[in-house]
């Protein structure tokens, strides 16, 4: 699964410290994330992460273009919904994108757990049969 990560400032510790705890399941998948909390969680757990643009600069839009394109599998968005700065990514536009690609999106950290196990689980195998991008890597 392609796993993309994204964390208001606010909210960018919190993140680390689920992948910390998730390391393990995480590391089974690709993931990628905004330049600065790609940073801060590659630090912190030591996993191989694609880092696009800050959120500054575009790394929500470059998110937001992969999923457009039906490349990313769950979308984990830790937003500070009670202040929420100009420059952070826009989350109305993410989860329209995700809704209209079918990408289960998490915008906390009880809805990521959640999503987490299930991907431990398996639940999400569906995605590889409704996505021909699994198909062509066969």
């Amino acid at each position: 699964m392609n796993i993309a990560l994204i964390a208001h400032d606010a909210k960018k510790e919190l993140l680390v410290q689920f992948c910390i705890a998730y390391c393990g399941i995480i590391s089974r998948h690709d993931v990628c994330a905004t330049g600065t909390t790609g940073k801060l969680v590659k630090e912190a757990t030591g996993l191989e992460i694609n880092c696009f643009l800050s959120g500054a600069q575009g790394g929500g839009q470059q998110i937001a273009s992969r999923i457009a394109c039906n490349e990313i599998d769950l979308l984990i968005f830790f937003r500070d919904p009670l202040n929420p700065k100009p420059h952070e990514p826009n989350d109305n536009d993410l989860l329209r994108l995700c809704d209209v690609h079918n990408i289960p999106f998490a915008t906390n950290i009880a809805t990521a757990e959640t999503l987490i196990r299930g991907v431990e689980r398996g639940d999400f195998e569906w995605r590889e049969i409704v996505n021909p991008r699994y198909n062509q890597k066969k």
